[in-house]
């Protein structure tokens, strides 16, 4: 199979990377050590090159993972971590501040057992530092080769632009699917004039796009989909109906939801790749297998018509979880 790669700060990667925070944290159950570990070497094995963690998934336990999983394989992949969000018992915030962000970089290596990180985002906006400050700290460690770019994760075209007439920024993460269109307001086109990737996160839409939810109740306790308002008993119903119909069109493809959801979303352009996340070894194949798959105009026209901001019901986040998010919201 032959795969277009797609750039990220000039190095060429697959167009689907692997988002490892459901490895730690976040959705279902984590998987044992053991098959974690085995997941990120099967992975590697069937051609992933770019694995996306945080240091906040796990509280540490994902990169730690990674570090001890992968050490003897650091060559074979693009890394990319993530600082500045905040859990320090009861206590929440983002700290973005220069000292922050080396204290964090440090530990982080420690954590990953490599001497570099490739990209090295911002979490969230530091609302108290301006970002310019943040991006000056984050300069120096390309200078010292403690990483190799900058990036940034939920924030707007107008912070973007701030940030890139500090320093370059390789990338942009943020939530983007069908059911999450708020990077093409601005965040899409701001990239794409800059020359700086969008990594989409959750591109199967939190796993409801790849047929992966059905009933929110048998989902685990501490799943993080049961605090988000596209799941509430007011607005699910609506949304599985719009699943039940997407399901339909990737049957009539012939590709499963998620591959028709991730070849949507390779559609937006050239400059966007997609890190879906999972603990399963079945799910990491079959996000692979038809990754050279290409969305006619047509299906893509009429997903447009499915699924967008005007069909889903609810928005994807909490009044209080948005309100440390920088990214344009539709009105």
């Amino acid at each position: 199979m032959s795969i277009s790669k797609r750039a990220i700060d000039g190095k060429n990667t697959n167009p689907i990377g692997l988002g490892c925070m459901s490895l730690s944290w976040a959705y279902g159950v984590p998987p044992s050590e053991d098959d974690a570990a085995k997941l990120l070497h099967r992975a590697l094995d069937i051609g992933y090159d770019h694995l996306d963690t945080a240091n906040i998934y796990g509280l540490g336990h994902n990169e730690t993972l990674i570090g001890n999983a992968l050490n003897g394989r650091r060559n074979e992949f693009f890394l990319a971590t993530k600082m500045g969000l905040v859990i320090d018992g009861a206590k929440r915030g983002v700290d973005c501040s220069p000292a922050a962000i080396r204290k964090c970089v440090e530990e982080s290596l420690a954590r990953l057992q490599t001497d570099r990180i490739d990209l090295y985002y911002m979490h969230r906006r530091d609302f108290t530092v301006p970002i310019e400050e943040s991006v000056g700290a984050m300069a120096d460690l390309i200078k010292e080769g403690k990483i190799g770019s900058i990036g940034l994760s939920e924030m707007s075209a107008e912070t973007l632009k701030k940030a890139a007439a500090e320093h370059a920024i390789a990338a942009v993460q943020t939530e983007y699917s069908l059911w999450t269109r708020n990077p093409e307001i601005a965040v899409l086109e701001a990239c794409k004039e800059l020359g700086t990737t969008l990594v989409a996160f959750s591109p199967v839409g939190r796993g409801v796009l790849a047929n992966g939810v059905r009933d929110v109740e048998a989902l685990a306790e501490k799943d993080l989909r049961r605090t988000m308002p596209r799941f509430n008993d007011d607005n699910w119903p609506k949304n599985l109906e719009l699943v039940d119909q997407f399901n339909a069109i990737a049957t009539e493809e012939g590709v499963t939801p998620a591959q028709l959801s991730l070849a949507w979303v390779l559609s937006q352009g050239k400059h966007v790749v997609a890190i879906p996340g999972t603990a399963s070894v079945a799910h990491l194949e079959e996000n692979l297998a038809r990754w050279d798959w290409k969305i006619s105009a047509d299906t893509k026209a009429r997903l447009d018509a499915l699924i967008n901001q005007a069909s889903v019901a609810g928005p994807r986040y909490s009044e209080m979880i948005q309100k440390t998010i920088d990214t344009e919201e539709f009105s």
